[in-house]
């Protein structure tokens, strides 16, 4: 039975790259998307990591991707209603590269409770942000002052007391718009035929690397994945990926950091570590996070990403 004055519940899907902890601590339901590889169908987060992505594309094998089914989410809906939630805000990533966010809707029709089904327009850790920052909201007492300490540490989650009154679902979702509104996204790969036989880069964009030889730079605008930058080298490409984070982080003023790799943890860890350091102070946290199988199937190998928010 859900309380009249319960909680609100986040939902998203696995595409956020939220560690299965962190999501645990916050107390968002993650609903995981299907990776076909082969004849085989995998739910990424299940049974199927990154690295094992990686070794199926290494070993060329044939790999695609699916939505979850709208009887996926109504599970979660039903779980998240049983733990007494009294209305749910389901956060997912962009409309434009998925059908994950249609799906939702599907099954926000006969969920037991109200459901808030936000499109967020981006994915990976930008969406990632914006579910954390939702949790936050959700579990956040009304009563809070002001003044409380801020919580720098982003990536970990500070107990905070139960409330005596839960914000409105309203407030949760201004919160996952405002903070996916606000978030930047940037990313290279090795190739950029994984993109476009996907469909997630057009044709023109994706002949710049396959014709012209480019390593373009590339960002997520109004949902779609487009091109921000031509760069010559892969080398190149590496310094104008920070280079560009880090005019965003000094636009800012502060900002919290996340980067993604798919098989080259050190890489990852040393463009984490610079962005840190050339910041002078103004990066709160930087995260390394693996990119999730979904998005490395569809990326390729050799994937290196940075979100700011």
């Amino acid at each position: 039975m859900t309380a009249p004055d319960g909680p609100v519940a986040v939902v998203t899907d696995s595409t956020a790259c939220l560690p299965a902890e962190l999501a645990r601590d916050l107390g968002v339901g993650v609903v995981p998307l299907d990776v076909l590889v082969g004849d085989e169908r995998h739910a990424e987060g299940v049974d199927l990591g990154p690295g094992d992505l990686l070794a199926a594309l290494e070993r060329g094998a044939r790999v695609a991707t699916s939505q979850p089914a709208p009887a996926a989410f109504a599970a979660a809906y039903r779980a998240a209603a049983e733990r007494g939630a009294r209305a749910i805000v389901s956060v997912h990533m962009s409309g434009e590269l998925s059908g994950t966010v249609r799906a939702a809707r599907l099954a926000a029709g006969s969920a037991p409770v109200p459901v808030r089904v936000v499109d967020s327009r981006v994915t990976a850790m930008a969406l990632g942000l914006a579910v954390v920052d939702a949790a936050r909201v959700a579990s956040t007492p009304l009563q809070a002052s002001d003044d409380d300490e801020p919580v720098r540490h982003w990536w970990r989650r500070r107990p905070a007391p139960r409330p005596d009154r839960f914000p409105e679902a309203d407030a949760v979702v201004g919160a996952a718009r405002a903070t996916a509104a606000g978030t930047r996204v940037w990313f290279l790969v090795d190739s950029l035929d994984h993109l476009r036989r996907g469909g997630r880069l057009s044709a023109p964009a994706a002949a710049i690397g396959t014709v012209l030889g480019l390593r373009p730079l590339l960002t997520i605008t109004d949902g779609r994945i487009v091109v921000a930058e031509k760069v010559r080298t892969r080398r190149a490409a590496r310094e104008r990926l920070l280079t560009v984070a880090l005019d965003e982080v000094w636009r800012r003023g502060s900002a919290r950091v996340a980067v993604h790799h798919l098989g080259q943890p050190d890489v990852a860890h040393t463009l984490a570590a610079q962005l840190e350091q050339r910041s002078q102070g103004l990066v709160r946290e930087a995260v390394v996070v693996e990119a999730s199988a979904v998005l490395a199937a569809h990326a390729g190998p050799g994937v290196l990403a940075v979100v700011v928010g």
